[in-house]
């Protein structure tokens, strides 16, 4: 079993993967918003096409060169000058919404080994570029609406790609987790898995706006930023994985709210009608009218095409409970519904759980990270995957 895992190439991992949504590095802002506001993927992969310098580029007329969220746009709609003018800043370039040298994104050929894949994870990289294979109807059906449409294809150097994260590698791990039973068995404070030193915690009566730096970073370092209390224990967290599946009405809230009241707003069903008020009234008092303007008019566009997204949501979750409940962005200042069922509860461990346990934990919440915390609640760390591939990545050497 060793034997074959050291022997996988990326390429087992991409079966059944999507090919990438994707925006050329030329369009704006507004674009990225108005394509991320419609998909469940989370993320748009940002693609340059032309001329390329790097010896690398030399066999792609097309790269991949970043990715944005909401979480990115949201970020980047907050600073102060935006706040004041969005409509000005949303026709800024996408390129202002994508870091300059992180390289957060990775052109990796399938036949790469798994081995090589988990290294590039562990130097810092969130998704890995993989060309997948397209039946040739598919891609005379890609070159027809190519040929009679402006919109940006998924198809770049006549190959369709999916991307590959840390995510995928930890759920593929976990199908051979026998080979590391030992390890995987272990309790997490026995293997220096625990990152104690790069909490992002703030208290709950923080200015939200004053926290986005903190924002920024956990959506880099895949983990999330801890609503502690005056003792140091964890009572919520606000996660870029729950702020991805809002909308730029989110940007009011963070823009008037503290991170106690943020944290209640993104909550999984919408916030409570006081917060709603609460928002609009600090958007007065702030004289952020353009603001309340803007997201009013946004809020009026989306909320004409909201009811059809709503209608199908319970059968794509498969509830079948009939409730009515929206699983997309209905369309009124604070009224969307995360898509992703996700309460901002933060998901905890504790030192003793197993790795095994704590895997199985992240990946069934879908999230890259877990809080670990102390039997009387207090914040102790966390555990991502970044550091479960590091363990396994050094057990895999022993092979």
């Amino acid at each position: 079993m060793a034997a074959s895992l050291l022997a996988c190439e990326v390429s087992d991992l991409c079966l059944g993967k999507p090919a990438l949504r994707s925006i050329s590095i030329s369009s704006t802002v507004a674009d990225a918003l108005s394509i991320v506001t419609r998909i469940d993927e989370g993320y748009i992969s940002v693609w340059s096409c032309g001329d390329h310098s790097s010896k690398d580029d030399l066999e792609l007329h097309c790269r991949c060169v970043g990715k944005v969220c909401m979480v990115d746009i949201l970020c980047f709609l907050c600073r102060q000058e935006n706040l004041l003018q969005p409509a000005i800043a949303l026709r800024s370039s996408i390129s202002v919404l994508i870091p300059d040298g992180l390289g957060l994104v990775r052109h990796l050929e399938p036949h790469a080994s798994l081995l090589e894949a988990i290294d590039l994870i562990l130097d810092g990289v969130h998704k890995l570029v993989i060309p997948i294979k397209m039946s040739t109807s598919k891609r005379k059906k890609y070159f027809l609406m190519k040929a009679s449409s402006n919109s940006i294809s998924a198809l770049h150097n006549d190959r369709e790609y999916c991307w590959l994260g840390a995510e995928d590698i930890i759920r593929y791990l976990l199908n051979s987790i026998g080979i590391f039973s030992s390890t995987a068995a272990s309790p997490i404070n026995s293997i220096d898995i625990i990152d104690t030193n790069n909490i992002l915690a703030v208290n709950y009566d923080e200015s939200a706006l004053s926290i986005l730096p903190l924002i920024s970073q956990a959506l880099i370092h895949q983990s999330s930023v801890a609503i502690v209390d005056f003792d140091e224990k964890l009572i919520g967290e606000i996660s870029p994985f729950t702020l991805n599946f809002t909308d730029e009405t989110v940007v009011a809230a963070i823009a008037t709210l503290t991170a106690g009241e943020l944290m209640a707003y993104i909550d999984c069903g919408g916030p409570p009608e006081d917060l709603v008020q609460l928002v609009k009234e600090r958007l007065e008092e702030k004289n952020l009218d353009a603001v309340l303007e803007w997201v009013e008019e946004e809020s009026s566009t989306v909320s004409s095409s909201s009811s059809s997204i709503c209608s199908s949501s319970d059968d794509e979750f498969g509830s079948g409970s009939g409730s009515g409940s929206c699983s997309g962005r209905s369309g009124k200042i604070g009224g969307y519904s995360a898509r992703v069922v996700r309460r901002s509860e933060a998901i905890v461990c504790y030192p003793w759980n197993s790795l095994v346990a704590v895997m199985i934990q992240a990946l069934s919440h879908r999230v890259c990270y877990v809080w670990v915390i102390q039997e009387d609640g207090t914040l102790a760390g966390t555990v991502t995957f970044a550091s479960m591939l590091a363990v396994f990545r050094d057990r895999l050497k022993c092979f």
